[in-house]
């Protein structure tokens, strides 16, 4: 057995060109099995499907290695999801996880919504799929970590969670995605690390167009990121919660600060968190051409890269990170 090289694991939203050239890594199995050749600690990602012994496969072969599973769920939306869930649930329960990922809005705020009153509905609708799940949940023993997914701010989450009032209910905290909505990220991994049940480590470089600024995913320690602060939160306040590589390798992301459809439901956002953000851009920010360029690479590029910026990235963990 070769034991992990860091502790941190690999979430499957990872590996996006390798499982559109290889859709078989999808199988938690063969995605452990990358992820040990990788030296990472761990695997995020669907258990849907697993039954009791495939389930205690991948459990035992984890526990030989070293490593360890979480899941990666969608929620119910409706009473007639809820059967399609707890099947789900019970994967997970078989690899012997006890936390599973989810996500509340699958898009970007500034984009999904036309204005308050579309935002309003969301968190009603939210807060609904979550209240369904919760008998599950409860049924099961497991937690839903739900990601901060660029779509509430911190001032927002926070009462959110605690008008849910659930014990089952957490948040897997992105290190990244609420720049987008003129936040700091270090401060928001320090403001939901006490309500967390993980995250998701990413590192960030910054750049400028004409619209607003685009914010890129990179190898860690290539980018913006204090990822010895944002880690020593999270382990300071949730000192067993795994962590996970989640990064997209792919072109910048757009965040259009400076059209009138971005603003229509963050209203709030002061203007000295924008001045901040925009501070950070200029001072921080590089050129286009060396941001990343993927997107039109042939597959085979695009999954050396792929690979290569998660290798990059286990070894900053491991040498640097010392997690």
């Amino acid at each position: 057995m070769t034991p992990p090289k860091t502790s941190l694991g690999l979430a499957i939203f990872t590996f996006t060109h390798r499982l559109r050239q290889n859709p078989a890594i999808a199988d938690p199995l063969k995605l452990l099995e990358l992820a040990r050749e990788l030296g990472a600690g761990g695997i995020q990602t669907s258990l849907a499907g697993l039954d009791e012994a495939r389930g205690a496969e991948l459990r035992r072969k984890a526990e030989n290695d070293g490593m360890w599973i979480e899941g990666s769920e969608s929620l119910p939306k409706r009473k007639e999801d809820v059967d399609r869930f707890d099947a789900a649930l019970r994967g997970v329960k078989a690899a012997g996880a006890t936390t599973f990922r989810t996500v509340l809005l699958g898009g970007r705020r500034y984009e999904a919504f036309d204005g308050e009153a579309a935002w309003e509905r969301f968190q009603a609708d939210a807060r609904r799929w979550l209240e369904l799940a919760e008998p599950s949940l409860a049924r099961h023993g497991l937690t839903a970590a739900f990601e901060n997914h660029k779509d509430f701010r911190v001032s927002e989450l926070l009462p959110f969670l605690q008008r849910l009032g659930s014990e089952r209910v957490a948040v897997c905290v992105d290190f990244a995605n609420n720049f987008t909505l003129m936040e700091d990220n270090a401060e928001v991994v320090e403001a939901l690390a006490p309500v967390s049940a993980g995250g998701h480590v990413k590192d960030m470089a910054l750049g400028a167009y004409a619209d607003g600024f685009l914010a890129a995913d990179v190898p860690l320690g290539q980018g913006v990121h204090d990822l010895p602060r944002m880690i020593g939160a999270l382990r300071k306040a949730r000192p067993g919660a795994r962590l996970c590589l989640e990064m997209s390798t792919r072109d910048p992301l757009k965040v259009p600060v400076f059209t009138e459809k971005y603003w229509a439901t963050l209203k709030g956002v002061s203007g000295a968190d924008f001045a901040r953000a925009l501070k950070l851009v200029r001072e921080r920010g590089v050129a286009r051409e060396k941001l990343p360029a993927v997107d039109a690479l042939p597959l085979d590029e695009r999954v050396k890269l792929e690979e290569e910026a998660v290798r990059v990235s286990l070894a900053y963990a491991a040498d640097v990170l010392k997690c």
